[in-house]
């Protein structure tokens, strides 16, 4: 089949360079504009653009899809077969979804209709789920509510954020399309309604998600702190100072300890950092990074700042 791609991340670029080495006929890549990153704000290539330039495969960069007529021209001079849409950042409108043969297709990183939107990930680590899946739905014009083609349940586990949940999610999600494209060359594709009343949302996440509470409980707060990992990363306030928290672990033995009040420091544990009070249990911080600083392993930041037992994070 011929094949149109439209993405823009890294776990998109993931899922282009499957089909790149199953040698699929990709008669188009198209990913968003280059955009200014990091501290310098340097001009950088989406991941996409990177495996596109790699295969020398023919490219396209639109600043916007709805109402573009010169890439809803280019896309009906190819006429593709189908659209394989992955993370690419940007709703379709019916103007393009009608053009491939076959309709387009997208890789959803949760079981649909659970978790439609933008952040299914951070979502279904945030509400402390056990597991997820990967979805190949056909795209219509409402968000992430077409027809299921195929779905993959994975298992999230303990240690798991974002950014190591996503690649599980999607080296499973690069086979299951594989799978799919092949159902649908052979005319052996199955299409099942999505389920509107389990339908939830996982809207994008804000930078302003990143503060935390302490008087959460310890899971909620431990959740908040994987789902948040790499972007914007939980965070909360050390002697006035932004303190980035980057890994926790729920410490599940009951400590005997004065101090009640969450966001407290009640324990320093030597070589894996310190453990603070909260609404319900104890966190152990094992990872931060203080403003302007590099990351580093959580005991190190107690040896370097004198971390008291006894002192407040405020809520």
């Amino acid at each position: 089949m011929k094949i149109v791609f439209m993405g823009t991340s890294a776990e998109a670029a993931q899922i282009l360079a499957q089909l790149v080495k199953e040698k699929h006929q990709l008669a188009a890549v198209i990913t968003q504009p280059d955009r200014p990153k990091g501290r310098g704000q340097k001009m950088a290539y989406p991941p996409v653009k990177e495996i596109a330039l790699k295969h020398a495969l023919p490219l396209e960069q639109p600043e916007k899809v709805k109402g573009n007529e010169i890439l809803i021209s280019l896309l009906k001079s190819i006429a593709p077969d189908i659209i394989v849409v992955v993370a690419y950042g940007k709703i379709l409108p019916k103007s393009i979804i009608d053009i491939p043969r076959y309709g387009c297709i997208n890789v959803h990183a949760s079981l649909l209709p659970k978790y439609r939107g933008a952040a299914p990930v951070q979502w279904a680590l945030l509400n402390g789920e056990k597991e997820t899946g990967i979805t190949i739905m056909r795209i219509n014009e409402l968000l992430d509510s077409g027809e299921i083609i195929l779905q993959e349940k994975v298992k999230i586990d303990e240690a798991d954020n974002t950014e190591t949940l996503l690649k599980k999610l999607f080296a499973a999600g690069g086979k299951l399309l594989l799978e799919a494209l092949q159902q649908i060359a052979e005319g052996n594709e199955k299409y099942i309604s999505q389920n509107e009343a389990a339908a939830t949302n996982a809207p994008a996440i804000t930078k302003e998600s990143g503060e935390l509470d302490w008087r959460q409980s310890a899971a909620q707060i431990h959740n908040r702190i994987r789902a948040l990992v790499p972007w914007p990363v939980a965070h909360t306030f050390y002697k006035e100072k932004l303190l980035k928290i980057w890994q926790s672990q729920i410490h599940v033995v009951d400590l005997e300890t004065k101090y009640k009040q969450p966001g407290t420091v009640v324990q320093l544990v030597k070589n894996y950092g310190f453990i603070v009070a909260t609404g319900e249990g104890h966190l152990l911080i094992r990872e931060v990074q203080a403003a302007g600083k590099k990351r580093l392993p959580a005991y190190d930041f107690v040896i370097g700042h004198d971390v008291k037992i006894g002192e407040s994070l405020p809520n």
